[in-house]
């Protein structure tokens, strides 16, 4: 009996949070936009200032490094944002259940492609063992036939160091490894070229 409580408690809670995913998931993920590029420094957001007093100093804020964080190669090797300094890099978090995200991989593809080599790319899957895990995102990327490098979250320590609970969300950073950029929702490749020569200014 107590099991059957618990497996009835665990399933409501279990629908109760896919519901709230959703909700937030329409509320906040935007159709692609190219106007949502913001010059902004995302430990920012970690510091517990408004984000209104964060838009009024954009444009004074000096550099600052960004939160750190370790996610998954392809491989299963372990590696970190700081791992990538040298060349400016973008981070893209994404998910197969997010359409928005899907929508604008064409696009990072086509600039991976072209800039593959001065940029990198940090294609960052939000895994959270239920919705998504390496498997369905390793399978999603073959499918599609993208060829950026994946990265996979599994400790959740990208997705919490930068809130990153509203998909997609992308980050420019310049080869010293500051943060300069940031946009919230789907992007398009006017708006990831933007960012990324936001990244040598």
């Amino acid at each position: 009996m107590k099991k059957k409580k618990m497996l009835l408690l665990s399933s409501a809670a279990l629908v109760i949070v896919l519901i709230v995913a959703s909700v937030l998931y329409q509320q906040f993920s935007g159709s692609v936009d190219n106007d949502n590029l913001a010059a902004n420094d995302p430990a920012a957001n970690q510091s517990g200032q408004s984000q209104a007093s964060q838009n009024d100093s954009d444009q004074d804020a000096p550099k600052q490094f960004p939160p750190d964080f370790t996610v998954l190669d392809s491989s299963g090797k372990e590696v970190k944002l700081s791992d990538f300094r040298g060349k400016p890099t973008v981070v893209n978090f994404w998910a197969t259940w997010c359409g928005y995200c899907v929508k604008e991989m064409p696009a990072f593809e086509e600039v991976y492609r072209q800039m593959g080599n001065d940029i990198h790319f940090l294609m960052v899957n939000v895994t959270d063992g239920v919705q998504e895990t390496v498997d369905t995102a390793s399978a999603f990327i073959v499918d599609a036939g993208f060829s950026f490098p994946v990265y996979y979250d599994t400790q959740h320590s990208a997705t919490m160091a930068y809130g990153a609970y509203s998909l997609p969300m992308t980050y420019f950073f310049d080869a010293e490894g500051y943060a300069v950029a940031y946009a919230s929702g789907a992007i398009d490749k006017e708006t990831l070229l933007r960012g990324i020569a936001m990244t040598t200014e």
